[in-house]
Parts: C-alpha cells; sequence; structure tokens
C-alpha cells in the first residue's frame, strides 16, 4: 500500500505529531466534494514548515500524514464519538468545514462502509506508528514527551467566540501530563508578552492527547494549538517567514523543557 504518513526518527524523547499537515484529497474523494472544500481549507497549513527545524537541533522524532483531515480526522477516536459532547464539531469523517458549510455535493457523502475504509487506510496506519514510535523512544529514554502540534485560524465562530488566544496549551485537564510540566510550559508563556495564551481553555487536547498520554507511564502528551495569524496569511494560506521566526522562539523553548 503507498505510504500515508511520514516518519523521521529522533534520538531525543520527544515525539512531534502533526495529524493536520496534511492536505492531499484522494482524486475519486475530491470528485464528490463541493470545489470550495477541494481547497482542504481547514488544514493546520505549515505545521511541518514550522517545527523542522526545531525538531532537528532537539533531534525530536516527527510524524505527519499526507492526506487532508477531510479524508480522515487523525485526532478523533476511530468510533466517531465526539471530543467535546454538547458542541457544534466535525467529526472522524467530516460532512461540514469549519464554515459550517457541507463539504459533499448532493447526495455524495461518505456511507458507514467508505468511513471504515478510511480507517482502515489512513487512521490505523497513522496510529501504529505513533504508538510504536513512543514505545521505542520510551524504551530507549525511560520517558518520552508528545507534542501534538496544531493550528487554526483565529477566528471560527461555529467552534469558540471571538479570537482565539494565540498559544492554546492542551492537558486534557491536567490527566495527560505532570503537574511539573504543565507549570513550567505555561511559566514560559507568562514569561513573555508577544503573544497572549491560555491552558485548557477552548482546546484541551484531542483524542490523540487524551488517548496516549499517560504520565504514570512515562507517556506525557501535550496539544499546542496556534492561531494561524501569527505565522501565516490567513485568506491566502501564505507562510511569513517573519513572523513564523519570531513565533519559533517561544516554540522552541517549549519544546526544550519537554525534552530537559
Amino acid at each position: 500500500m503507498t505510504a500515508t504518513y511520514t516518519l523521521h526518527r529522533g534520538t531525543a524523547p520527544l515525539l512531534i505529531s502533526l495529524p493536520h499537515d496534511g492536505s492531499h484529497i484522494p482524486g475519486g474523494i475530491a470528485a464528490r466534494m463541493r470545489p470550495n472544500a477541494r481547497r482542504s481549507a481547514d488544514t493546520d497549513w505549515h505545521m511541518h514548515r514550522l517545527y523542522a527545524p526545531l525538531a532537528e537541533v532537539l533531534g525530536a522524532s516527527v510524524l505527519r500524514p499526507l492526506a487532508s483531515r477531510y479524508v480522515v480526522d487523525l485526532n478523533r477516536p476511530a468510533d466517531g464519538q465526539a471530543l467535546y459532547p454538547g458542541r457544534r464539531e466535525t467529526g472522524l469523517v467530516s460532512t461540514i468545514g469549519f464554515d459550517g458549510e457541507p463539504l459533499y455535493l448532493d447526495g455524495e457523502e461518505p456511507s458507514a462502509e467508505e468511513i471504515q475504509q478510511r480507517v482502515n487506510a489512513f487512521w490505523r496506519p497513522y496510529h501504529e506508528a505513533l504508538s510504536q514510535e513512543l514505545e521505542r523512544l520510551r524504551a530507549e529514554h525511560g520517558r518520552v514527551v508528545l507534542w501534538e502540534g496544531h493550528s487554526i485560524r483565529s477566528r471560527v465562530p461555529m467552534l469558540f467566540e471571538g479570537r482565539l488566544p494565540d498559544f492554546n496549551l492542551g492537558t486534557a485537564d491536567g490527566a495527560s501530563c505532570s503537574p511539573v510540566l504543565q507549570q513550567r510550559l505555561q511559566g514560559v508563556l507568562e514569561t513573555q508578552s508577544r503573544y497572549g495564551f491560555v491552558v485548557n481553555g477552548r482546546f484541551k487536547g484531542g483524542y490523540i492527547t487524551r488517548h496516549y498520554g499517560r504520565p504514570e507511564n512515562d507517556v506525557q502528551a501535550v496539544q499546542l494549538e496556534l492561531a494561524q495569524l501569527n505565522y501565516m496569511d490567513e485568506d491566502s494560506f501564505a507562510y511569513d517567514e517573519a513572523k513564523a521566526a519570531t513565533l519559533q522562539e517561544t516554540i522552541a523553548a517549549l519544546l526544550r523543557l519537554c525534552v530537559a
């Protein structure tokens, strides 16, 4: 089977997972989607470009998919259970985008059988690779931190009111990592004044953070959701080198704590 992800194996006890970095939509699926949906607008744009230089310096592993979250959302449970019950959200194989508009042409939504096929073809290989890399690093170092790198437009009325803070740290309300790590990460953000931040606000960590974060088993997980306007143009999706370089300084300080 054609590879559906790439994995760079590092030497440090840190795995950076970028589950929404992919933007590719296979032709057979794209042909059934509305024209605007084919842009894969809700991609976590440029995550690999933002994190790769930091990972190289730190010796971190990096896992990223090739396909868009519109194909299947790797940060949702395979049974499709909601992450935030009672709130409107996109799903495992979503039929709406973050703007609330339908992704598919009328009558072309995926069936239950097709959803399962996508889970088998894209979701399972990613999670198998993630599990195996976490275990490899934990066995080698005695501990490992899983860093979930995400981003989203700064304003998405369907998901949250107003403008999202620049840095959104999620630890499943403290369940996915140790109190010490959370306090130290929060301390980094408190000592800078360029970016606004929140800890366990609207984004507390998705399925990956909640499922794999087991600090009692020496596997800690943290999600960072970034507001995209800090490193790119949210309309054209163009990367902003200058903004990104500044943002990377703060991200690097957070990642160094995870390795230390």
